[in-house]
C-alpha cells in the first residue's frame, strides 16, 4: 500500500547506519511524493533533520523547497532559525523558503538578513530569497507563474528567474553578436556592485545558453568561481551540476580539490562531477579518491556522486529508491 511504501522510505532515510547513497534514493522518492501533494512525504523528509550529516540535511532542505508543498515551510523556518545548525543547512533552508514562494516567511528572512553576526552565506541567501518572493508579487512574476515560467527547463525552481525574454530581446536589438551578448551577461554575473538577485538572473540565462553555445557560456559561468562569496560560488557549481556538461570538468576539479575552499562549494563541485558521469577521463578516479578521504561533507558527496555515475550506467529510468 501507499502507506507501507511511505513508511519504508522514511525508515531508510532516517537510518543513520544505512548506505548514504540508498538514503539519497529514498529522499528523492519522497520528494516525488511530496511534489504530488503528499503531506506524509513532507513529514518523512523533515523527520531526517535529526541526522548528523550536514550533506543529507542540506539535501532535505533542497528537496522540501523544490516540492512546491507549502506544508514544508514550518520545517524549513525551524531549520533556518536554528543557530546551532550548520550554516550550509541553514542557507539551503532559506533558499528553499524562497523556492516555495512562501510569502509568510518574508519577516523571518528579513530578520536573518539583518541579524548581527550572521554567516555571510546565510545572509546572502536570505537576500536572494527575499528578492525572489518580492519578484513573484510583481506583474512580471505573476505572469511568469501563470505561464509556468517560475520553474526552469532543468526541472528546478531556481533562486532567481533568468533574465526575461523581453529583456533578452531588447539586448538582441543592440547586440548582434552572441560573443558580445555573453560578455555582457558575464559582466553582470561578476559585477559585485550589483544585487545578488540580478547577478543570479544573469547566471541562469548563461546556463540556458550552454547547450547552444557551450564554448562561450561555460567559461563565462566558470568566471563566477573567482567571486568572494561562497554562496555565489556554490550556486555556480550547482548550475554546472544541472548541466552535466563534460567541458565543465576542468573548472570543477580544481574547485573540488581546493582544501581552502568552503565545504558548501566543494560538495556542489563534487556532485556536479558526478552528474557529468564517469565516461569523462579522470572523473571517476577523482571521485573515488575523494570518497576515500577528505572532510566529511566532501567525502559523502563523492559517495553520492559515484552512485550517480553507476545509476547512469545502469540505464534505470529514475534516480530513486522504489521499494518492491
Amino acid at each position: 500500500s501507499a502507506e507501507e511504501i511511505l513508511a519504508q522510505l522514511r525508515a531508510v532515510l532516517c537510518d543513520d547506519s544505512a548506505n548514504l547513497a540508498l538514503r539519497f534514493r529514498a529522499l528523492f522518492s519522497l520528494k516525488h511524493l511530496a511534489t504530488n501533494g503528499d503531506i506524509g512525504a513532507v513529514e518523512a523528509i523533515a523527520s531526517a533533520f535529526s541526522s548528523d550529516s550536514a550533506l543529507l540535511k542540506h539535501e532535505l532542505a533542497y528537496c522540501l523547497g523544490q516540492s512546491s508543498n507549502s506544508h514544508a515551510a514550518p520545517y524549513l523556518q525551524s531549520v533556518l532559525s536554528n543557530l546551532s545548525e550548520d550554516p550550509m543547512v541553514r542557507h539551503e533552508a532559506g533558499e528553499a523558503l524562497g523556492a516555495l514562494g512562501h510569502e509568510e516567511s518574508l519577516p523571518l528572512l528579513r530578520e536573518f538578513l539583518t541579524r548581527e553576526g550572521e554567516f555571510e552565506e546565510v545572509r546572502q541567501t536570505c537576500e536572494v530569497a527575499i528578492s525572489r518572493l518580492e519578484w513573484l508579487g510583481t506583474e512580471e512574476g505573476k505572469a511568469a507563474k501563470v505561464r509556468g515560467e517560475d520553474k526552469s527547463g532543468f526541472t528546478s525552481i531556481d533562486p532567481a528567474p533568468p533574465t526575461s525574454e523581453e529583456e533578452r530581446e531588447e539586448l538582441e536589438e543592440i547586440i548582434q553578436r552572441m560573443e558580445l551578448r555573453i560578455s555582457i551577461l558575464q559582466e553582470t554575473l561578476t559585477d559585485q556592485s550589483l544585487p545578488l538577485f540580478s547577478r543570479y538572473r544573469a547566471m541562469f540565462r548563461l546556463r540556458n545558453l550552454v547547450n547552444s553555445h557551450p564554448s562561450l557560456a561555460i567559461p563565462a559561468l566558470a568566471s563566477g568561481f573567482d567571486d568572494p562569496s561562497a554562496l555565489f560560488r556554490h550556486e555556480i557549481a550547482f548550475v554546472f551540476g544541472q548541466l552535466g556538461h563534460p567541458d565543465s570538468v576542468p573548472y570543477l576539479i580544481p574547485v573540488a580539490r581546493n582544501k581552502k575552499e568552503h565545504a558548501m562549494v566543494r560538495h556542489e563541485a563534487v556532485e556536479a562531477l558526478g552528474s557529468v558521469g564517469g565516461d569523462v577521463e579522470g572523473v571517476e578516479e577523482y571521485l573515488k579518491e575523494m570518497a576515500a578521504s577528505g572532510e566529511r561533507v566532501v567525502r559523502e558527496s563523492a559517495i553520492v556522486a559515484l552512485d550517480m555515475v553507476e545509476f547512469e550506467r545502469s540505464g534505470e529510468l529514475e534516480y530513486a529508491l522504489i521499494p518492491g
